[in-house]
This record gives C-alpha cells, sequence and structure tokens, in this order.
C-alpha cells in the first residue's frame, strides 16, 4: 500500500512505466490486445475464486484467497496502465480510444484496483485459519463507493474496513472502468 504514497506524490510508477516502455520494444498492437485480455480473464477468474469463498465461506483458505487477491494486485496498477500506453486501435480490441484522451482517470481505476486487491491480501495473511466474522460486511452495510456508500480516503480506511467490502468495492471498480473505457 506504500507505494500508493509515492504514486500520488510524485508519480512514481507512472514515470517508471514510461522508461520501461521508452526501453523496451512495443509489440504489435494485437499482441498487446491478447496480452491484457489474458490479463483480464486472469482477473477475472481470481475474483471468481475470491466470490466463492464469500458466498460459501466453510470453502476458505487463505493461500488461495491470497493467490486470487495476488493475481489481481500483479495484473492491475502500472502493468494495467501499460496495457493501454498508447493508442492501439485493433479490430481484437474492446477498449475506448477514451482511455488515453482521459490517462489519469483510467490510471486512478488501475490504481484503485491495485489497492484494493493489496487490502484482500492482507486480510488473507491475518486470517490463515477459517474466514472470521471479522471479514465479512455486517447487513445493512453500505457495500459501494456511490452516494450512499463507502468513499475510500486513505489506507487507513482500506485496512479498516472488512475485505468483502473491499471485495465489493474491487468489482465496482471493475465495473466503473468498463463501462467508461469498454465498447460493449
Amino acid at each position: 500500500m506504500k507505494q500508493t504514497v509515492y504514486v500520488k506524490r510524485g508519480g512514481l510508477l507512472p514515470l517508471v512505466g514510461a522508461v520501461l516502455l521508452t526501453a523496451i520494444p512495443s509489440p504489435a498492437a494485437e499482441d498487446v490486445v491478447i496480452l491484457r485480455q489474458a490479463d483480464m480473464k486472469a482477473m477475472a477468474a481470481a475474483a471468481k475464486t475470491i466470490s466463492g469463498m464469500f458466498k460459501d465461506p466453510a470453502s476458505y483458505k487463505a493461500a488461495e484467497f491470497r493467490w486470487a487477491a495476488d493475481t489481481i494486485r500483479d495484473r492491475s496498477g502500472g502493468v494495467l496502465s501499460g496495457h493501454f500506453a498508447s493508442e492501439a486501435a485493433s479490430p481484437q480490441s474492446k477498449a475506448k480510444p477514451n482511455i488515453i484522451e482521459e490517462r489519469d482517470r483510467f490510471d486512478r481505476i488501475a490504481n484503485d484496483l491495485r489497492d484494493y486487491a493489496v487490502a484482500l491480501d492482507a486480510a488473507a495473511e491475518k486470517n490463515p485459519g477459517s474466514m472470521p466474522a471479522s471479514m465479512r460486511m455486517k447487513p445493512g452495510e453500505a457495500m459501494g463507493g456511490g452516494p450512499i456508500g463507502t468513499q475510500v480516503r486513505n489506507e487507513r480506511e482500506l485496512s479498516a474496513m472488512p475485505a468483502e467490502h473491499a471485495f465489493h468495492l474491487l468489482l465496482q471498480t471493475c465495473t466503473t472502468c468498463h463501462a467508461r473505457f469498454r465498447m460493449e
């Protein structure tokens, strides 16, 4: 989570990504599309794993939960942003061209996704046995970041909420990004 502080203050992650992108030859647009689609499928499968454990807490296995959270963490943030670093028009792509125009917004969403995954990993690390009630949301607790939901303003707030809430925010982040930046 400390990465978030550095990214917000100095933009270190985008800077490193830009340096790497200029130093490494870019693959063809189709290759980038294939790579990012594979990463999106891996994140979707990981989210499904986590979702299954919240639906059936008896199936909770901390190692699998952490693996799923780490899969999302490792493919979001700067990695996800890097997949959309340039305008790569391809018939295979479902990405809207507004990603380039709204770069800051897209990068914030990618970083939010990473931060929620980091929080999920931390929850699993703290809870190696069965899933405790503290990882679950309480009845009536607002689930989203909308007008009646919780807005996560800092690392402390994120680490204080139940893992299930962080998971719902992660899913909402995916939905927000797809609604804004993906063609249907």
